[in-house]
């Protein structure tokens, strides 16, 4: 299912800036480039909706039953019990059952003329879109874990099995900042167990990795590849402001990911999890060898809050930031090696502005381009070097907290110092 459903959804996404309006940043290598860099499209890689015939609405998904569970997932033990990787044909006979091809209908409002009912006053029309992506069982108690933009707005969802068995399902918990969500069935197929999270983040580029979804409806497609990238960034939820937030530590592959596979497992060989596959670099949107999924240490923190309270939030500092390159640190009068994040802005009322971060008052002309200065730079968080923006929204999106208290590592004025500040939750 397309991340924008339509065009309802691309039309929005034009009109929104890209701004991040919790920890933004704008990574620069050359300082030229201050004010101008802008990121390639990326698509989300679920199938299309197609815009059905006017229809009568679709009959409401029967409530389901939901047991108390705990926020606690379940322990990841490995397919492969003996600690050997397995074999694909192995590895497939054993994972595939346990992933499932997810339909959904949505329910859009056109006016008399066949435009968007924002488009003008006139009588709208309801109408029905559906879609497809893919998703797979996290527990027992029929939890599928799937991408948020697979299942936003959906109206009806129904889950297929590997057997060709179907049941409703309903929305347990989603959460747009990392493009997770979690639906439910009432009871799983005989033999149908839950796949294993990988408790480990320790992936090497290289790796070997294999994806099984539901490409262009073709349920139980697997395609192979390795990890090509580790540690991108990709945008994810916009805010209320127009801007859009970042995934991070973001896991890059070239095993085929196409319109469809959204929410489906990309797997390591032993049978883990160790991501969701979630988006596609590309121009036409089919693979071209560059596929993205939401690693594994964000869905064991996202996904058990999901299941309990049905959202997740995610620690906040309020700061916009640019990286500090070695133009941008000599333009500062600081060593061209020095690294870390300058805090161009800081949001009113954010846990940045009550713990006294500055922001830059004024700017410079470096090499023809007008540069930020003034402002604090981020060197450190919690004994973590801060290199780049990668690293700062890295560490509060896998070990920070909400309500959490946090040392920031500043330069300021020519002098390093400690800055202590409490972590909200993001506001949308």
């Amino acid at each position: 299912m397309n991340t924008r459903k339509g065009y309802l959804r691309a039309l929005a996404v034009l009109l929104a800036a890209l701004v991040l309006s919790g920890c933004w940043a704008i990574p620069l290598s050359d300082i030229s480039r201050l004010w101008t860099e802008t990121s390639t499209p990326i698509a989300t890689p679920a199938t299309p909706a197609t815009p059905a015939a006017p229809a009568t609405p679709a009959a409401p998904v029967a409530e389901l039953p939901i047991r108390e569970v705990t926020a606690t997932p379940p322990p990841a033990v490995k397919v492969a019990p003996t600690g050997q990787e397995l074999g694909l044909v192995e590895l497939y006979q054993m994972v595939n059952p346990s992933v499932v091809n997810i339909s959904v209908v949505v329910r859009i409002d056109l006016d008399a003329t066949g435009l968007p009912r924002f488009f003008g006053p006139n009588e709208s029309i309801e109408q029905y879109q559906e879609g497809q992506g893919s998703g797979f069982v996290y527990d027992d108690l029929g939890h599928i874990i799937t991408n948020n933009h697979v299942v936003e707005d959906a109206t009806q969802i129904t889950v297929t099995f590997s057997d060709d068995s179907t049941a409703a399902a309903e929305v347990v918990g989603t959460d747009p900042d990392s493009d997770l969500a979690v639906i439910k069935v009432e009871a799983l197929p005989a033999g149908v167990g839950a796949l294993p999270i990988a408790t480990s983040d320790d992936i090497k580029v290289g790796e070997s990795v294999v994806a099984i979804g539901n490409p262009f409806g073709l349920s139980g497609s697997m395609t192979t590849g390795i990890v090509s990238a580790l540690g991108r960034l990709l945008p994810s939820s916009s805010t209320a402001s127009g801007g859009v937030y970042t995934i991070p530590n973001i896991i890059q592959t070239d095993a085929a990911i196409n319109p469809g596979n959204s929410g489906g497992p990309l797997l390591n060989l032993y049978g883990e999890v160790i991501g969701v596959n979630t988006a596609i670099e590309s121009s036409d949107g089919t693979s071209s060898g560059v596929g993205f999924a939401v690693p594994a240490s964000i869905v064991r923190r996202v996904v058990p809050s999901l299941i309990a309270s049905g959202e997740y939030q995610h620690p906040w500092l309020g700061i916009t930031t640019i990286n500090l390159s070695p133009t941008y640190a000599t333009a500062l009068d600081l060593d061209a090696q020095q690294r870390g994040v300058v805090v161009l802005l800081v949001t009113d009322g954010s846990p940045a502005a009550q713990a006294g971060v500055r922001p830059s008052n004024e700017t410079v002309t470096v090499e023809g381009t007008q540069a930020p200065v003034g402002g604090d730079i981020i060197i450190g968080i919690n004994d973590h070097p801060v290199r780049k923006f990668d690293d700062l929204i890295s560490y509060l999106s896998t070990q920070a907290s909400v309500g959490e208290q946090i040392a920031l590592t500043i330069l300021r004025d020519g002098r390093t110092i400690e800055v202590e500040v409490t972590l909200q939750a993001r506001p949308h």
